[in-house]
């Protein structure tokens, strides 16, 4: 990793949040109108998927090899990713508040400092823990009270913890010749796929409604929400990737927090919803905790390895 590399890399993992940070204000006003999550979230992979699938043959140039050389990462972003990260957030959510499953959701930077300390065979530096300790108190802050609900929500949330830990390393993965927004698309689509299948099998609630629904400030067809969801989602997802193969997982991680910010911002400005100074005050720290994790120079995520002290090979 450059140093070059890195302020690109957090521009574009800042709009990659930015991008993700909109879906909640552009879902909520579809549930309200009769669309379940789990198909919501089928619909917005698939058309994603589908904005990407031009950008994605052009990247390629041809070469259709490197699909195939890359069918393992791409199965790994599509299942774990896109479809089995939102069903265990939804499992989660049915049963615990929706602010306990945000917050146990957005440790797996947590997780991946952890994985991190375990590969390198020591402790993460001091500035890390600090950065992970000012970024979570801040996460607290944006989210606002939690609790309740019962032990299988919260095992359904630190599944989905599991679930955004591993998608960044999965995106961090180096290419081998797989633009990111191949990687993208593939995985949406794919990810849809395995959404819809599960949908048809009735573990989850699938149901929509075409009709008019009210979003922008007015009446609109179930439409139009989608065909700006598709645009945002495609636009995080290609982004993300991009930028976990410039940051690593870890720091991609922490920039990912961001999604949380901007989802309160957009709510305040699409919805109407209070956006109150402690949030204001919470997206600051989560900052914060970002330029500490930054500042730590050693390689950060487990399958990009780094020496171990007094040892002559990279431990992996």
């Amino acid at each position: 990793m450059t140093r070059s590399a890195v302020p690109t890399g957090l521009v574009i993992g800042v709009l990659a949040s930015v991008s993700f940070g909109t879906s909640g204000a552009l879902v909520k006003p579809l549930m309200e109108a009769g669309w379940s999550p789990a198909a919501a979230v089928t619909v917005r992979a698939a058309l994603a998927g589908l904005v990407l699938v031009p950008f994605a043959v052009r990247a390629l140039h041809g070469r259709w090899g490197a699909l195939w050389r890359a069918r393992w990462r791409i199965l790994g972003m599509a299942l774990i990713g896109v479809a089995g990260t939102q069903l265990a957030y939804f499992a989660a959510i049915q049963r615990i508040p929706v602010s306990s499953g945000l917050l146990i959701e957005y440790t797996a930077p947590l997780l991946l400092v952890a994985a991190v300390a375990l590969a390198n065979r020591r402790m993460p530096r001091v500035i890390v823990l600090v950065g992970a300790a000012v970024a979570l108190a801040g996460l607290v802050l944006v989210i606002g009270p939690v609790g309740g609900g019962d032990p299988l929500g919260y095992g359904f949330a630190a599944v989905a913890a599991v679930g955004v830990a591993l998608y960044y390393v999965i995106a961090a993965r180096p290419a081998d010749g797989l633009p990111p927004v191949a990687l993208a698309s593939a995985g949406l689509l794919f990810g849809a796929v395995s959404l819809g299948l599960v949908g048809l099998t009735g573990l989850v609630p699938f149901s929509g409604a075409f009709g008019e629904v009210t979003a922008f400030g007015g009446s609109v067809p179930w439409w139009l929400p989608f065909a700006a969801l598709a645009v945002t989602t495609a636009i995080g997802y290609a982004f993300s990737i991009t930028a976990s193969q410039r940051l690593g997982s870890r720091l991609m991680s922490f920039v990912g927090m961001l999604e949380v910010v901007f989802a309160s911002m957009f709510a305040w400005v699409l919805l109407g919803e209070a956006l109150g100074p402690f949030q204001l005050l919470g997206g600051v720290l989560i900052l914060v905790g970002i330029a500490c994790v930054r500042a730590e120079k050693q390689t950060d995520a487990p399958l990009e390895a780094v020496p171990v002290a007094e040892e002559p090979e990279p431990v992996r």
